[in-house]
């Protein structure tokens, strides 16, 4: 008999407030706030401070555990977010749905941006392509290629005709959307350029790199009567307009810098919706924060700085080459214009400084009453922090903090009815809920290594970095005692079965074993939670964990020797030495019956060792990086395992067999802690997440997720097979090149099969229904018998219904990979396709994808001419058709909305 195990799935993950590599932005409301943790991104309604919606991939579509890396928000409910894999999700805020994926980078989504009108996403990426998407259609409309490194930003300009994009390469580009090609490159800037951002009239562009300054660009519009204008003075215009008509395609004119006071790379450059305000976040602690001054203030500070320059000339006396120098500058702006520079515009307001590094920023789009403006700030510490912006100062008015450690996860315990669970961290030890992942306290602490919850779950015991053994009341939520135990940190703490006691190994050499009890102090009412120390045995190297046998028989404690002892517990005399390991043991777990002893270690390898002899059953490779975590499930030999190399495995220790690995987080795994019923999994990681995994009713084998795996591998291959690494290198795009947008998938090549399937099916139909035809004609009359597996449609409404099943964004490239006899079969189906007016939108696209991808062979196959006179003839007349009921339709809504 085959032995069948129960999965185990991914359920809940928390204790991520915001990550590291994304940023944060508002709705369009300024009521919530979009904070992307790890692969999900969290809804905040900022007043209340909680978490109101949480939008997740769904499992099937994610694949493994994939960061969000970049969010944009639009005018409308839509928020769109970029992925590690190059893949976009549009999301609806409102209902919490996923709307569409968008596949079309081969790299991580490190720039979004919405046009005004909410119609038009472009994407960059570290591929180096930005890709511009139709948000309504759902689909890429093309790819623009140029930058030789990766994308950094995007803003639109010019109603969306126009589009910038600054990158790592040091150049900010200018591209035409309407021609698709790249009008301007503009450079100047001496390293990498990582924000770009335009006031909201469109006025100024401002450009954030490792220099010392800001660089500021005025941008030329062009105006209704087609010529080109400055967007800066009237001195400018006047001075400038020879210059635009020598070079009508330059947009971005260089108009000055501002010197920063920090020496950090900027990181984000953003207006506010206003325009008023503008925020310098740079790779540190502090914001600075810019008033922009509007034209008619800036002419007037131009005004005074000119004047001020003539009084002092006038009082002081001077060197005569100097006085020379002044005069010819004086002439010069003493115009009736004077000519506006950056620091007339642009004025240091204040400067914002957070408590730890700030990863990202977002205004407000709704201005308070008392204050200019609001400004959240997404800190590398797991918290988000809420500035009121004043003229004089800026005041913290909310930071939400408590749903997360402050930094990563060093153990996780959970009590003996699996109700409680307790992580710690470097200063803050959180008690929570495992099955709803809620926050349930926070206590101030040391440096927590290891807990324990002790039975009746009143009391915790968290040890600590500085050698204290800190005793946590729960009900209170406060820390009652600390107790100096170790000369060393505390790397390790287990219980005593069925006794009121626990052993801990320090680095100090020693393994010391502890007796608690609820004591009277004199003076005092209630009773008071005391832990003394019993016995203590010397080792001669740092402990580096302690486990006692469930029986109570043995105790085992790992070395920096690399060697495990375990002794007698009663007696403390010396019983075996497991030696084997190359590097220092990091975890153990004795199983529940006494039998076996699993070790994990800093050489990538878990040992299965017999307690009775010590001997080794089997030592298994197990992870690409040092084993972390290891526990038996509780009355079986399976066991989890969890490394540094971010996935935690499932064995049986019998077999000595991989049954499943689990991935979704995103950095080094810690711990790892499992209910006593063995229903779920508990799992804390460097990315301060923690995850819980539930075993379900499904059952697998052994074999079939073997083959699953070489599978997966396959597909991996496949997918490298696109890029084609033994190919040579693709040479590098030419300057401003456009390309399709989509990439081809797993998901492509797949619908590409579906429609050759639904071909051939429908050919044999159409060759079925002929000769029942020539039987009908011969009279043989039999009722004819339809295949199946068509579902009662005809021959091209079933070839119609596979084509309309592909997703929009992912016809480009199906289409492409169809080979040109089916596509010349698309063809002449897509005539019958034309009368249901719902498709013909649909119809138009596949035609006029085939068309172009197939001209040549077209144009020179005799065949295929009736095809595209007939198609000629009845498009032309059904798109007239749908264009003027659409057109019908918006006069007609206009109409009401005037009446």
């Amino acid at each position: 008999m085959v032995k069948a195990y129960l999965r185990y799935e991914p359920a809940v993950a928390f204790g991520v407030i915001v990550s590291v590599e994304s940023n944060i932005t508002y709705d369009s409301s300024g009521k919530h706030l979009f904070a992307p943790a790890l692969e999900k991104l969290g809804v905040w309604h900022v007043r209340q401070g909680v978490c109101t919606k949480t939008l997740t991939p769904s499992p099937s579509s994610r694949g493994s555990s994939l960061a969000v890396t970049y969010v944009a928000s639009s005018r409308s409910s839509l928020v769109a977010s970029g992925y590690a894999d190059g893949s976009i999700r549009i999301w609806d805020g409102d209902k919490g749905s996923c709307e569409t994926t968008l596949n079309g980078h081969k790299g991580a989504v490190t720039a979004l941006r919405y046009n005004k009108v909410g119609s038009l996403l472009a994407s960059g990426s570290k591929d180096n392509d930005v890709i511009l998407w139709d948000v309504v259609g759902e689909t890429g409309l093309f790819r623009l290629r140029g930058h030789r490194d990766q994308v950094t930003d995007l803003v639109f300009l010019d109603s969306g005709k126009k589009l910038v994009s600054s990158s790592k390469d040091k150049f900010l580009r200018v591209w035409d959307l309407e021609t698709q090609h790249c009008m301007q490159i503009v450079s100047g800037h001496h390293s990498e350029i990582w924000s770009i951002d335009v006031d909201p009239e469109e006025r100024y562009l401002v450009a954030g790199s490792a220099d010392l300054e800001l660089r500021f660009y005025a941008v030329k519009h062009d105006s209704t009567n087609g010529e080109s204008m400055l967007n800066v003075s009237g001195a400018e215009n006047e001075k400038n307009g020879e210059l635009s008509t020598e070079n009508k395609w330059e947009v971005l004119k260089h108009f000055g810098e501002i010197q920063r006071q920090s020496k950090d790379r900027v990181a984000t450059v953003r207006f506010n919706k206003s325009g008023n305000l503008l925020a310098c976040q740079v790779a540190g602690k502090t914001v600075e924060i810019f008033r922009v001054l509007d034209e008619a203030e800036s002419k007037r500070k131009a005004k005074r700085r000119i004047n001020r320059k003539k009084e002092k000339k006038s009082t002081k006396v001077v060197a005569e080459a100097t006085e020379n120098v002044e005069a010819k500058y004086g002439t010069e702006e003493a115009g009736s214009f004077p000519v506006v520079t950056v620091p007339d515009v642009f004025k240091l307001l204040q400067t914002v400084r957070a408590s730890k590094k700030i990863c990202s920023i977002s205004f407000c789009p709704i201005t308070p009453k008392k204050s200019l403006a609001s400004l959240a700030l997404s800190l590398n510490n797991n918290l988000l922090e809420f500035y009121s912006i004043e003229s004089g100062a800026s005041t913290k008015t909310l930071a939400i903090e408590l749903q997360g450690h402050r930094s990563d996860v060093r153990s996780v315990t959970l009590s003996s009815d699996n109700s409680l669970l307790m992580s710690t961290s470097h200063n803050a030890v959180k008690i929570w809920n495992p099955s709803t992942g809620s926050c349930l306290r926070t206590i101030d602490s040391g440096y927590g290594l290891c807990g324990l919850i002790v039975p009746h779950n009143k009391y915790a015991i968290v040890g600590t970095k500085d050698g204290i053994i800190e005793i946590i009341d729960v009900g209170s939520g406060t820390c009652s005692e600390g107790v100096e135990a170790h000369g060393g940190s505390v790397r390790s703490i287990a219980a005593i079965p069925n006794e009121n006691g626990f052993v801990s190994g320090s680095a100090d050499h020693d393994v010391k074993f502890w007796e608690y009890q609820l004591k009277q102090k004199p003076g005092q009412d209630s009773k008071c939670f005391t832990v003394s120390n019993v016995r203590t045995l010397k080792m001669n190297d740092d402990v580096l964990v302690v486990a006692v046998s469930p029986d109570a028989k043995y105790v085992a404690a790992a070395l920096l020797d690399c060697t495990v002892k375990v002794f007698f517990m009663d007696s403390l005399k010396f019983f075996l030495s497991l030696y084997g390991h190359r590097l220092p043991v990091l975890c153990m777990d004795i199983s529940s019956d006494g039998e076996l002893i699993v070790t994990g270690s800093a050489d990538k390898n878990l040992k299965i060792w017999g307690l009775d002899f010590g001997d080794c059953h089997k030592s298994i490779f197990a992870h690409a990086d040092s084993v972390m975590a290891v526990q038996f499930v509780r009355n079986t030999h399976y066991m989890f395992s969890a490394g540094k190399d971010r996935l935690v495995k499932y064995w049986d220790a019998d077999k000595f067999e991989l049954l499943l690995t689990l991935e979704g987080h995103l950095a080094d795994v810690w711990c790892l802690a499992i209910s006593s019923r063995g229903d779920f999994v508990v799992t804390g990681s460097h990315d301060r997440s923690i995850r819980r995994w539930d075993r379900t009713e499904e059952p697998f084998f052994i074999e079939e997720e073997k083959e699953k795996r070489l599978e997966e591998m396959f597909d991996a291959d496949i997918d490298n097979a696109f890029e084609n690494r033994y190919a040579p290198k693709e040479e590098l795009p030419e300057e401003g090149a456009v390309a399709l947008a989509g990439k081809k998938t797993q998901e492509t090549l797949t619908a590409t099969d579906s429609i050759i399937d639904a071909l051939d099916v429908a050919e044999m139909e159409l060759k079925h229904i002929a000769e029942h035809e020539e039987e009908k004609t011969r009279g043989k009359v039999a009722d004819f018998e339809p295949n199946m597996i068509m579902l009662g449609l005809s021959p091209s409404d079933y070839v119609l219904r596979a084509l309309s099943n592909i997703n929009a964004n992912d016809l480009e490239q199906t289409l492409l990979a169809l080979p040109f006899s089916d596509a010349l079969k698309l063809l002449s189906y897509s005539k019958d396709w034309t009368s249901n007016p719902d498709k013909v939108e649909l119809v138009c696209r596949i035609v006029t994808m085939l068309l172009r991808m197939h001209h040549s062979q077209l144009i020179s196959t005799p065949s295929a001419r009736p095809v595209l006179t007939v198609l000629k003839e009845i498009l032309y007349a059904r798109v007239k058709e749908c264009k003027d009921t659409i057109g019908f339709n918006l006069a007609a809504m206009d109409h009401l909305k005037s009446n």
